[in-house]
């Protein structure tokens, strides 16, 4: 079989949804046909890229930047994990919480976000309607099993959490578990990471209550803002992490907080969206669109209201 048949050949599994990987147990069709393959070669955590990016392109977070590093660091060098990497993120909106599953992203696949193994769901776009709930749960399991048949080092990031469907994740809890194999299918090499805003309002009074003790944000640890995160979010009926069972059987490896920003960290935003965009750095312009956001408290005006996500519109007004 020549060269153009083989082509077609995969290109008519591809369009039908035929798992090639289970034609295909040798990598053949992968290696001469596609620009992506699910293999340890190409899905390998870049340890000291992530945190180049974290310490040059993630501000503030100094909780968030340790937890995630050594966690997805330590996962991926780990080839016979128990089960799957499973990462909760909180914390105010513009804080970077999406940014850092880019970053992830981009420092585990040869294509980063755009890579064939990393899929994100948004919960308004792919789940927006109550009354489809138990269609969605079907179509969730039938998506995640395929792609993680096809490569175990698949990652799954859900995104506005605090918007989602209640019960509908909760469909999704044996993929996450201390499982062996379902249904011949090993779940244990697959990142999940859960992105909301629930929380972020606990996160913040904690970090102005050290603000105004006049104590320094990094003296904040982890410990003391999970059990704030467990109290407000979890205990809370209206979030539709409220009474899950795969909070409660303790599957999620980390909750991790991020933290609201203050002004120093807005202005190494502006600084970090500069050089992105090939211009020198420049300490007043970065000043000037800093000073542009909105912050909060009212009187005390600490912490940017949006955090750093509207940076990049503000430098296409003031560049």
């Amino acid at each position: 079989m020549n060269a153009a048949r083989l082509h077609l050949l995969l290109h008519v599994f591809l369009s039908a949804g035929v798992l090639v990987h289970a034609f295909d147990p040798f990598g053949i069709f992968c290696k001469y046909f596609t620009e992506e393959c699910c293999d340890p070669e190409m899905i390998v955590v870049n340890a000291k890229g992530l945190q180049v990016d974290v310490q040059s392109k993630l501000f503030g977070q100094h909780i968030a930047s340790r937890i995630i590093l050594k966690a997805v660091t330590g996962f991926i060098n780990n080839n016979n994990p128990k089960k799957p990497l499973v990462l909760s993120l909180h914390g105010p909106t513009g804080t970077g919480k999406s940014f850092y599953s880019q970053l992830i992203a981009d420092n585990i696949y040869k294509e980063g976000m755009h890579s064939n193994f990393v899929h994100v769901f948004t919960s308004q776009l792919h789940f927006p309607y109550l009354t489809h709930v138990d269609t969605y749960k079907s179509q969730l399991q039938q998506w995640i099993k395929g792609n993680v048949t096809n490569c175990g080092r698949s990652m799954f990031i859900f995104d506005e959490m605090d918007k989602m469907q209640r019960g509908l994740i909760d469909s999704i809890k044996p993929y996450l578990d201390y499982n062996q194999k379902l249904d011949g299918v090993s779940y244990r090499k697959a990142i999940f990471i859960f992105i909301s805003n629930d929380g972020g309002e606990e996160i913040t009074q904690t970090a102005l209550d050290f603000w105004k003790a006049g104590r320094d944000r990094e003296e904040l640890e982890l410990r003391g803002l999970e059990t704030v995160l467990y109290e407000s979010v979890f205990n809370n009926k209206k979030s539709c992490l409220w009474d899950s069972d795969w909070i409660k059987d303790e599957l999620v490896d980390f909750f991790v907080p991020f933290l609201p920003l203050e002004y120093r960290h807005v202005v190494q935003c502006v600084l970090a969206e500069m050089k992105a965009r090939g211009v020198p750095p420049n300490q007043n312009v970065a000043e000037r669109v800093a000073k542009d956001l909105v912050y909060y408290p009212k009187t005390e005006r600490v912490f940017s209201s949006k955090g750093c996500k509207t940076i990049s519109n503000k430098w296409d007004y003031y560049g």
